[in-house]
């Protein structure tokens, strides 16, 4: 089911829509008759001031019919073509920074009613590399972000730190790929990351046809035995089952994800992260009076296609 805010925006354009149509086709005629009425007693066509005097239209119909066009084009906007979102963590490091406000678009993993999520029309499916936003599975009231790293038969392995993918196959092709190992450099820039006082290495990374910066914290070891223990693999190793995804944080040390609760459904899917249209920073000295929550400046620099960050 959809979160608290879309049930909300679409209960309040139902209602809205309900009282202007059952004012436009009840209590309008009424009006119109008293109108009629009081123009035939006096013999002169009234002006629409005098209309108004002799047959109001209510407070609750009149609100209603101005607010209703604003919320249907609104619902229409969010649940199917872009809504916003705000990232809440680090997780998604360097890509993505906590304050970061992006779009999402709906549209590129199916349209799906805004309420209950059941698929109307498939339109496509995630690519490797893309970040997606999904309901988090175990917890759906929950939206997260992530990358996505296997599709639905892939053979994904996460360990010492590096990144093995084996491509699903069926064999019907000719020889499958083999287990390939995703290439990382070290990146050398200006740009600095702290996971408290340790510093994070940041390296240059590519997922299918899209280059992206994962982080890496040489101070954090390895936490196998916090991973999602899939039945007949390895403790750091997950096949990806059909109609799911394995996705993973760029912040690689400091990233709840598929490593540890396991896969997203495909019902899961809400969108592709495509443009970040607003980047606060929220960081503040600790005499700071001002509440946290209260950003401390703009990064206008950040406004931009994702995958340019």
């Amino acid at each position: 089911m959809a979160n608290f805010y879309s049930v909300l925006l679409t209960v309040v354009t139902i209602v809205a829509g309900l009282i202007w149509l059952f004012d436009a086709k009840v209590l309008k005629p009424k009006r119109q008759q008293r109108i009629s009425a009081e123009e035939q007693r006096l013999q002169q066509t009234l002006d629409s001031e005098a209309q108004q005097r002799i047959a109001p239209q209510g407070n609750v119909a009149e609100f209603a019919q101005s607010v209703f066009p604003i919320l249907f084009v609104i619902l229409i906007l969010r649940s199917f073509f872009y809504e916003p979102f705000r990232i809440p963590s680090a997780s998604m490091m360097p890509t993505l920074l906590e304050g970061d406000f992006i779009l999402v678009e709906k549209f590129s993993y199916g349209l799906r009613d805004p309420i209950w999520r059941y698929e109307l029309l498939e339109t496509g499916q995630p690519e490797r590399g893309e970040i997606a936003v999904f309901k988090y599975p175990p917890e759906p009231s929950l939206d997260f972000i992530k990358r996505v790293v296997g599709l639905p038969g892939d053979r994904v392995i996460y360990r010492n730190k590096t990144l093995y993918i084996e491509p699903a196959c069926d064999g019907s092709q000719g020889e499958c790929p083999p287990l390939k190992v995703i290439a990382r450099n070290l990146a050398h820039t200006d740009a600095f990351y702290f996971n408290g006082a340790s510093p994070l290495q940041r390296f240059d990374e590519q997922l299918g046809k899209i280059e992206h910066a994962t982080l890496i914290d040489p101070t954090v070891g390895g936490r196998e035995r916090f991973y999602f223990q899939q039945q007949g693999t390895a403790r750091d190793e997950w096949i990806v089952p059909q109609a799911s995804y394995f996705v993973m944080g760029d912040n690689r040390d400091n990233s709840e994800d598929s490593r540890y609760w396991g896969f997203v459904p495909e019902e899961n899917l809400v969108g592709r992260a495509v443009f970040i249209w607003m980047s606060f920073e929220m960081q503040r000295p600790e005499s700071s009076l001002l509440p946290t929550w209260i950003p401390s400046g703009v990064r206008w620099k950040r406004l931009g296609g994702v995958d340019e960050q």
